[in-house]
């Protein structure tokens, strides 16, 4: 039978590198965003949302043709998407250039991290703490912390980034990677400053059929839960567009690479264009800029993969 002391022992060796954290924390994202997900797909609400409101999913429902409720919705499962989409990036960046001790695979974690965890403190402009996806990411952050804490250690390997050969296929599709990840990042920005003021924007109010006033009006709590969804998928899409980025800026071109970006390509592109016509929101200059980003993401990765040596 084996001591306490021992059992400590193979724990610590178990997470001595931090990497078994980080994975850790890659598997409670993509839970949560497969949460996400669903659980908006079933048109309720969270139930400490409904609290909050003092109104249930089918009181919003019976208010202006459903459509304040399908808003609500298509911005949580975005939001769903976009986490699976940051967890399947973390866990390659984990499993691979860390491993081989590269210095900016540990950055990139830390960066996006960071912004991801800081995009929670939006709710300082909007004015609605929420208490389940606080809990949510105080569980996560441990995890996370400690992670990057004890991986500082395989930062042995210091690399340039890549320089771009326009001239190749190969190096035209990674430059339309870059551009998706700026777009992605700078959407983020975007979306996550219109949930900490405005809330909407004009195609927002158009596909609701009211004024904001007028949305505010029906319950004082409703526009700042409103503003919570926007502002929390805004920062999944900076955590995700920077840890695109410094894998595409850094990484050496894989087959590895390439299935990660597919795959998390495919998470948060076909549930944030996916969910447009589901609810019946298709105004082209609100659903086409992510319709154009899919698409330049797909050429590129089209190009980059095939080219790979």
């Amino acid at each position: 039978m084996s001591r306490p002391d021992e059992n400590r022992g193979l724990f610590a060796t178990a997470i001595a590198d931090g990497r078994p954290l980080l994975m850790l924390a890659s598997i409670l994202l993509v839970a949560s965003g497969a949460f996400a997900i669903v659980q908006a797909a079933t048109g309720h609400l969270l139930p400490h949302d409904a609290v909050y409101l003092g109104m249930t999913a089918a009181d919003l429902c019976a208010l202006h043709g459903c459509r304040i409720l399908h808003f609500m919705i298509h911005d949580r499962v975005s939001f769903g998407g976009v986490l699976v989409a940051v967890s399947v990036v973390y866990a390659w960046l984990t499993l691979f250039p860390l491993r081989r001790g590269e210095s900016w695979a540990w950055w990139t974690l830390a960066l996006s991290g960071t912004a991801g965890f800081l995009s929670f403190l939006a709710y300082l402009g909007y004015g609605y703490l929420d208490t389940w996806q606080g809990a949510a990411k105080l569980t996560l952050l441990p995890s996370f912390a400690a992670g990057l804490i004890r991986a500082r250690a395989l930062r042995r390997v210091r690399i340039e980034p890549r320089r771009l050969d326009l001239r190749s296929a190969g190096g035209i599709g990674s430059a339309l990677l870059l551009l998706a990840s700026a777009g992605i990042t700078i959407a983020g920005l975007v979306i996550m400053t219109v949930g900490m003021t405005t809330v909407f924007v004009p195609q927002d109010l158009e596909f609701i059929g009211e004024t904001s006033a007028a949305i505010g009006a029906i319950n004082p709590h409703l526009l700042p839960l409103i503003a919570h969804d926007r502002a929390g998928f805004g920062g999944a899409l900076v955590s995700f567009g920077v840890a695109m980025c410094g894998c595409l800026r850094y990484a050496r071109p894989s087959r590895s690479l390439w299935q990660a970006m597919s795959i998390a390509g495919t998470a948060g592109f076909s549930t944030a264009i996916g969910v447009h016509p589901a609810i019946g929101y298709l105004n082209v200059t609100h659903v086409g800029p992510a319709v154009l980003g899919g698409l330049v993401f797909a050429a590129g990765l089209v190009l980059a993969s095939r080219h790979t040596t």
